[in-house]
């Protein structure tokens, strides 16, 4: 299979005509490896407009919601950067790749083990650096973050992970709580406090540790 083909027809056909602007992403998408990122029997469904399934049931993002998520984070070149459920590392890769300096949690071994093996001849050199650890208590040892990725469907993010988060640092991930499709979700601390807005529709498969809490019921 002709992957860098594969790469552009992935860029002209589903990302630029569906909002996304940022040139550093556009351009960083025409060159990251994505099958190196994915199980090597499905290498050729890297670039599909679909999610990949990955074991656990989980899923790496399909290109569209990943590429959405990253411009919606506003990075800018040297930020710090979180990303948890960080799966096998392409959106940790995407966001080296725009100039993040990048920190990726993992706890699912065969996953780690995948972005371990793809990260270095694919993002900048010491730009990522992968650990493993529950995604659900976000990475204390490394905060404040002035970005943060959940790279998974929520149905709440745990205000811990929250107060991770630098003043004016931004939270992105994909919230279920209102039921399908689910939303992009911005969070952004300011004041000492964070306010959350939708963003677009999207979806993702729901990440343990990060389920909404029990409604209180008499």
């Amino acid at each position: 299979m002709d992957f860098a083909a594969a790469r552009r027809f992935m860029v002209d056909g589903q990302l630029r005509p569906n909002r996304v602007e940022d040139p550093r992403i556009v351009a960083a998408l025409r060159e990251l490896p994505r099958e190196r990122f994915v199980p090597p029997a499905l290498a050729a469904r890297a670039y599909a407009d679909a999610d990949i399934p990955l074991p656990g049931g989980r899923a790496m993002l399909k290109p569209l919601v990943i590429a959405r998520l990253v411009q919606l984070t506003g990075l800018k070149r040297g930020e710090r950067a979180l990303v948890l459920a960080a799966g096998t590392g392409f959106g940790a890769a995407l966001l080296a790749a725009i100039g993040g300096i990048v920190t990726a949690v993992e706890a699912d071994p065969a996953l780690l083990a995948v972005a371990r093996a793809a990260l270095p001849a694919a993002a900048p050199a010491d730009s990522v650096t992968v650990v493993q650890a529950d995604p659900a208590l976000g990475y204390a040892a490394g905060a404040p973050w002035d970005v943060i990725l959940i790279e998974g469907g929520v149905g709440q993010v745990p205000q811990a992970i929250e107060e991770q988060l630098a003043e004016g640092g931004r939270l992105v991930t994909i919230g279920l709580a209102g039921g399908p499709p689910g939303r992009a979700l911005l969070a952004r601390r300011a004041g000492g406090t964070t306010t959350t807005t939708p963003a677009f529709d999207a979806h993702a498969p729901a990440l343990a540790g990060f389920a909404a809490a029990p409604a209180f019921a008499f």
